[in-house]
Parts: C-alpha cells; structure tokens; sequence
C-alpha cells in the first residue's frame, strides 16, 4: 500500500514537470524556426523597402489628395492621420499574406520535406513562420512610423500603447500568415496563389474600417467588416496612435487571439499536405 501511494504521488509530482519540459521545447522549437526564417530577411534587406513604398503613395499622396475632403468625420483629425492606422495594417496584412508563397518554393526546393521529417512538432513550424512574419511587419511598420515623424502626422507615441500596438501588428500578421499558409496547402501552385492572395487582398482592405468607418458603410458590406479581423486590428491600431485610449480593446484584441488560434489550428492541420 505504502510503495502504491508513494508511486502516484511521484507520478503527480512528474506529470507537471514533463508538461513544462514540453512546453519549453515547443518555444524553443518555434524560435529556432523563427530564427530560420529571419535568415532570409538579413540576406535580403532590401525587401523591406520595396514593400514599403505601396503604403508610403498611400499616406503621401492618397492621404494628403483626401484630407482636403470632408466626406465623413474623422474624429477631429485630418484624414492623413485617420487613415494611418489602416496603412499600418494594410502592410501588415500585405506582407503576411504573401508568406505562403515561400512554402510552395520550400516544397519545390525540397526544403520543405525536410521540414517534416524534423523531430518537430508541426504546430511549431507553422507558429515559427507565422510570428518570422509577424517580426517582418514590425519593421514594415517602423518605416511607416518613421515617415510619419517625418511628415508630421500627429500620432501618440507613448512607449505604452506603441508596446500595444507591435503586439497587436503580430498578433494580425500570425493569423494573415497563417491564413496564408492554409491557401499555400490548398492550390499548392505559385501560380495559383499569387492569383488567390490578389484575389482576397482588396477585398479585406476595402471591407474594413482602415479607409472609412463602418457607419457610412451599406448594411451588407457592415455585415463583411463586422467579421473581418482586419477591422479589428484597425480599430486597436486607431485607437492606440490616434485617440491615445483603447476603448474597445477587449473585443478587438479577443477577435484577434480567436482568429490567430483557429487560422493555427487549420494551418497545423494542412500545412503537410503541400507535399500531397
């Protein structure tokens, strides 16, 4: 009876011990991916700034041409300021959506069967990819900042809510990511992908709040924003540069974790069958 007692509650104490040892192996093994995946990004620099300039004609031109129009109110600010928000996440989201394209070429390259044969879990490999994009969109959305001092667009550059704000640019770039991922899996084609991620890129940015607010929208299209995530990391984003308060940032932050946790989910689940 004594030696039965004594072996359960050894096995209670080391059942605790092993879950932490996994988890600690699954965060090294997501870093150790994410590590890889910024090897590219430091051999090829430049591709930060080529990303860069759509965003830039955006804010320069675009914004400056609209603040001389006063078709909706902006909330007292010039239209350039209301629409830097939705700059930052049209980057964001234009920079993650594309990272799928690099499992295609991974599998062409025959990097990616390596991948998995790797004594790795899969989720790490997807969430490693998806948090290297996430890395990418912050200095996607450093340069914005920076031409934003430049330019004078009076955002609040408080180190709290800039903290509030990188965490919730990775937070959009996981799940675009990794939606991206989920497309790489399903047409398995550079072709095709290029096609679909054109496909769906204007239609998110355009039916979101990072242009105009949702109020002025038909009913239809309120419809499509209310279940686009990338309206709430608008709406985190606006509030955080431009009001300098997050109002609403349980329900966006929430929509968010929700969203990244489901995209893994279904990312993690396919991610192998890019090979099929």
């Amino acid at each position: 009876m004594e030696s039965d007692r004594f072996a359960t509650s050894a096995v209670a104490l080391v059942k605790p011990a092993i879950k932490t040892a996994g988890i600690k192996i699954l965060i090294i093994d997501i870093l150790t991916i994410v590590e890889m995946e910024l090897r590219k990004l430091r051999h090829e620099p430049t591709v930060l700034f080529t990303r860069a300039v759509q965003p830039v004609l955006w804010l320069l031109i675009f914004g400056q041409a609209f603040s001389r129009v006063r078709a909706f109110d902006t909330g007292g600010v010039t239209y350039q300021t209301y629409m830097t928000p939705g700059i930052l996440s049209q980057s964001v989201m234009f920079t993650a959506i594309f990272f799928g394209l690099s499992t295609i070429w991974e599998r062409d390259m025959g990097i990616l069967q390596k991948f998995l044969a790797m004594p790795i879990p899969r989720v790490a490999l997807v969430l490693g990819k998806a948090l290297a994009a996430g890395v990418r969109a912050l200095c996607q959305v450093t340069i914005i900042f920076l031409l934003a001092a430049i330019t004078g667009i009076p955002l609040h550059w408080h180190p709290a809510l800039l903290l509030a704000a990188a965490g919730v640019v990775i937070l959009g770039a996981v799940f675009f990511a990794t939606l991206s991922m989920i497309i790489a899996a399903i047409v398995k084609t550079r072709e095709r992908f290029m096609g679909i991620g054109q496909l769906i890129t204007m239609p998110l940015f355009f039916a979101s709040n990072a242009l105009y607010p949702i109020s002025i929208m038909p009913d239809w299209l309120r419809v499509v924003a209310s279940v686009n995530p990338l309206s709430y990391m608008v709406d985190f984003l606006r509030g955080a540069l431009v009001a300098g308060q997050l109002t609403n940032w349980q329900a966006d932050v929430g929509v968010l974790l929700v969203a990244c946790i489901l995209a893994t989910a279904v990312g993690t689940y396919l991610y192998p069958r890019v090979i099929a």
